[in-house]
């Protein structure tokens, strides 16, 4: 699985525009979780992170829309499932591999949905405005479609400041956005208002939430269950550990760095984008310069 995200991690650095991503091989892989419920995940490539989609007669939810390159090949992806256009895009963050297919959606009459961070973020860096959310929440919001209830609520400061979750209740289905990245280290952006405790507190919640039978599409990676979360998270929480007992006993960056504490997870959860050393200093700065 890591060789396959890594592959396609480097397909996207050299492929960024259209003709490119229609060459490139990639396809949306569809895995039915429940009727009328999918998990949509990039193949041959990294297309962006995981969709969640949600079909039926009362409307359409798309759950993050991939790189904006791959919009074409999204709404193709869509369409297999449901020949009436999107109603409504949920963005769990504000990461272009998670909304880089708003505007694409929001010309064929999609709503776009953020928590207020996502749109404050990407007004501030000027985003078009086709992309921008229509729609915001602080907390929650709940949408009762398909005779389903999914419950959109946030997680402040975790993986971003934005982050948002979904719970399909009914049906036992969580989509976590990147609060997993699963069986990877996680990217948690210190600049765009994440944290390593509020990464924490957020896998903590939605641990709660689940149970031995819980479907979880995760941000990355596999549909993944409860036990693979924790697996993250344990793995997560033994890491800063790690990390905090040598910035306690005094240790510079580069002196934690050589003494690699985090090397017993090199081989299992390293990759290309989030290496043992990125994480390790992700760690650093949130243990020294404050969350």
């Amino acid at each position: 699985m890591i060789s396959r995200f890594v592959a396609g991690l480097t397909l996207f650095v050299v492929s960024t525009g259209p003709v490119l991503a229609q060459e490139s091989g990639i396809s949306f892989k569809s895995i039915e979780l429940s009727e009328g419920l999918y998990m949509l995940e990039g193949q041959g490539g990294f297309a962006g992170g995981n969709l969640g989609l949600l079909t039926g007669s009362d409307g359409v939810i798309l759950i993050d829309d991939a790189l904006e390159s791959f919009s074409d090949l999204m709404i193709k992806a869509v369409e297999e499932h449901t020949q009436a256009p999107v109603d409504f895009v949920i963005n769990t963050h504000v990461h272009g591999d998670h909304v880089g297919g708003n505007a694409a959606l929001k010309n064929t009459g999609a709503t776009i949905i953020s928590h207020d961070n996502i749109r404050h973020r990407m007004l501030a860096d000027n985003e078009a405005r086709d992309a921008l959310p229509e729609v915001t929440f602080s907390d929650s919001v709940t949408f009762h479609l398909n005779g389903h209830t999914a419950f959109v609520f946030h997680i402040p400061q975790a993986h971003t400041d934005g982050d948002a979750v979904i719970h399909f209740s009914d049906v036992n289905i969580i989509h976590s956005g990147d609060l997993l990245f699963n069986g990877m280290f996680p990217r948690i952006d210190l600049d765009t208002g994440g944290s390593v405790s509020g990464y924490i507190a957020g896998q903590e919640k939605i641990l709660s939430m689940a149970d031995a039978d819980t479907k979880i599409i995760s941000g990355h990676g596999p549909l993944a269950s409860k036990a693979d979360l924790q697996a993250a998270h344990d793995m997560l929480v033994d890491a800063l550990a790690r990390v905090k007992g040598l910035v306690d006993a005094g240790k510079s960056e580069d002196e934690i760095l050589a003494e690699n504490p985090l090397a017993l997870y090199h081989d299992d959860w390293g990759w290309y984008f989030i290496t043992t050393e990125h994480i390790t200093r992700t760690l650093y700065l949130s243990l020294t310069e404050g969350e």
